[in-house]
């Protein structure tokens, strides 16, 4: 019944039919992801346009499109399957993949011939976010799994490492290593290039973490666990090894983060080795590539990479086309050729070769939209927060927008979990700018952007930071005329929807429009739903715990509605088959809206039904997806299409 009303209101209005168009328009062009290289093979990610979903190709030349491997368009014609993970083998003839149905986090992985093209008999059920860790000889990997409790795959439960041989049943497949003396650490699989150690990164949300090993002779774990970093007292990633020496990135005594080396034969931290000192940037990935590090860091919300020896030595920059973001860096530790994505706000993901030695740069793949880029202008600003603390946000508007002029805009945000939020491009944002919208992103507390104070300013009891933060984006938009309250929307997802839906409640007399999508909404009970969810503690709180209780309680979407009140006009977007943020928190909080709602503002929820939290939509949903959001907010800033 709510989603026969909501489409009801959303097909009369006039924008939706051109939001469509321009969406499967902008859409229609080719992509490619960063190539993956073993055993002189490239694999990656492929669409054409407008295929449903990505296919999986493999080339001996990462400019060439080779021939697909993996076509997930030949599974389900109407786009709901997906493959969100793959893993190609050391040697290149295997490739380990992930089939998602519907949405779901839930996976099942095959292996594939890639000589023959045929999958092996056996099917592993009962995963979800595990990668797949290689053994060097390619004769089998370690994965993470749920255990099996009554019929079912239990995801209330820590996931156990288990030991895969090729052709061997999965149902027999050992169990290596599973975490018995806490109940809630989560351990996770790598191997190292060398095969000499078999590496257990244990997650246990987003402050702290855990890293042990064992030495590896071929696939038998020799000896018992070592647990090297052990003290949960910051984070530490494992990167990769130099023989005998652990290189980690760490927030300990670095909140912006640094990089270390640790002799396994001397691993107190005072015989540590710095190898890349804290600096003014934070710090958001390394990788190990090429026999150098390449340490990804966040200047002002843009992307910065500085290269370093493995003994700490500085080697200059990574020069970037652009001010924007980069990611996916590929390769292998003794390998030269370094393969990364860049992208920014008007430039969609691009491919680039880095030669390690030579440090050359070679252009591989450069997409062609519908989208001129000079047609808008893009500006950083800096606003002051509640409590006087410096903002950044980025500001996206029609180049024929006069300064001053205001006009529609949409100012997103997220602020949770350490996300940064850089410059990438978007279909979605680039139909709202083509048809004469504006568009800012306000980088918060709770994410990255400036290492984990940042983040730690936007968490557990100093979540009201967060909101605070995005209420005096929208103050500054507005005083400084870039959008009148009549004009001004705000939308996020997951926990971006709790974020608007929170906003909306404290100061409702600011927005023209909010779309929370797919959010935590019921801030007492989230964590009940799954494993996973609970480890969103680490940036929530809980409600067990009375100072956390209050705190959630203060701010909680579905808790916080005041009947009689009048809110903005409101689409909330769900999923039924999303297991990540069970889509109740949606429900209830719609209804809840609807009862409360003192005015003739429209409160809508529209409940997708087949695809889950966002990752791996079809083509076709997401155009719908955003064709009924964009014309929801259109309808209610007054944009007039061009």
């Amino acid at each position: 019944a709510e989603n026969a009303l909501t489409r009801r209101y959303l097909d009369r209005l006039p924008q939706r039919d051109w939001f469509a168009q321009r969406l499967a328009s902008l859409i229609d062009y080719e992509r490619r992801g960063v190539p993956v290289k073993r055993g002189g093979v490239y694999l990656f990610e492929y669409n054409s346009g407008r295929l449903e979903q990505d296919q999986l190709r493999l080339s001996r030349d990462p400019r060439e499109l080779g021939e697909v491997i993996i076509d997930p368009n030949a599974l389900a014609a109407d786009g709901s399957i997906s493959v969100p993970l793959w893993s190609l083998s050391p040697d290149g003839r295997w490739l380990a993949w992930a089939q998602s149905v519907g949405g779901s986090d839930w996976d099942s992985w095959r292996i594939r011939d890639l000589t023959s093209g045929e999958d092996l008999p056996e099917v592993i059920e009962g995963t979800k976010f595990t990668s797949v860790a290689w053994l060097p000889d390619a004769s089998g990997f370690f994965y993470s799994q749920y255990p099996f409790v009554e019929g079912r795959w239990d995801d209330t439960r820590q996931v156990r490492v288990r030991w895969h041989r090729l052709g061997s049943d999965p149902a027999e497949d050992p169990v290596i290593f599973e975490v018995t003396d806490h109940p809630t650490r989560n351990p996770y699989a790598t191997v190292t290039e060398d095969g000499q150690f078999l590496v257990y990164s244990l997650f246990d949300g987003y402050e702290t973490s855990g890293v042990y090993y064992q030495r590896l002779d071929g696939a038998t774990p020799v000896g018992p666990v070592q647990r090297l970093l052990d003290a949960w007292d910051a984070r530490y990633e494992f990167v990769g090894n130099d023989g005998e020496r652990f290189i980690v990135q760490t927030t300990r005594d670095a909140p912006r983060g640094r990089v270390i080396a640790i002799d396994l034969a001397k691993p107190d931290p005072a015989d540590w080795q710095k190898l890349v000192p804290e600096a003014a940037e934070a710090i958001e990935s390394v990788a190990l590539l090429g026999g150098r590090l390449y340490v990804q860091s966040i200047r002002d919300a843009h992307a910065l990479v500085r290269l370093f020896a493995l003994d700490g030595r500085p080697l200059g920059e990574l020069p970037l086309p652009g001010i924007g973001s980069v990611g996916n860096f590929s390769g292998r530790a003794d390998d030269p050729e370094v393969l990364f994505g860049y992208t920014d706000f008007t430039t969609p993901w691009t491919i680039y070769r880095h030669h390690a030695t030579s440090g050359d740069i070679e252009l591989l793949f450069r997409p062609e939209t519908g989208l001129d880029p000079d047609a808008f202008r893009s500006r950083q600003v800096f606003y002051t927060s509640r409590d006087g603390t410096r903002v950044p946000m980025t500001v996206i508007t029609p180049v024929d927008r006069e300064a001053g002029q205001p006009g529609p805009l949409v100012l997103y945000g997220y602020g949770g979990f350490n996300v940064s939020l850089l410059p990438s491009y978007s279909t979605a944002r680039a139909a709202w700018l083509q048809a004469g919208g504006g568009y800012a992103v306000a980088n918060l507390r709770g994410g990255g952007e400036y290492g984990e104070a940042w983040h730690q300013a936007g968490t557990k009891l100093n979540k009201q930071n967060v909101f605070d933060d995005f209420i005096a984006a929208a103050e500054w938009l507005q005083g400084n005329g870039y959008a009148s309250r009549e004009q001004l929307a705000i939308w996020g997802g997951s926990n971006g929807g709790l974020l608007v839906a929170a906003v909306a409640n404290q100061r409702p007399e600011l927005f023209a429009a909010v779309v929370p999508a797919v959010g935590v909404l019921d801030m007492l009970r989230y964590h009940t739903a799954s494993a996973n969810a609970r480890q969103w503690s680490s940036d929530y709180g809980l409600a067990e715990n009375e100072a956390e209780f209050r705190a959630l309680y203060a701010y909680s979407p579905y808790h916080n509605l005041k009947p009689g009140e009048c809110y903005p006009p409101t689409l909330v977007m769900a999923d039924a088959n999303d297991d990540r943020v069970a889509p109740w928190h949606s429900y209830k909080y719609a209804a809840a809206l609807q009862y409360a709602q003192g005015c003739k503002h429209p409160v809508l929820i529209r409940i997708e039904t087949n695809t889950g939290h966002g990752a791996g939509a079809s083509t076709s949903k997401i155009i719908n997806e955003y064709a009924d959001q964009w014309a929801f907010v259109a309808e209610h800033t007054g944009l007039e299409l061009p």
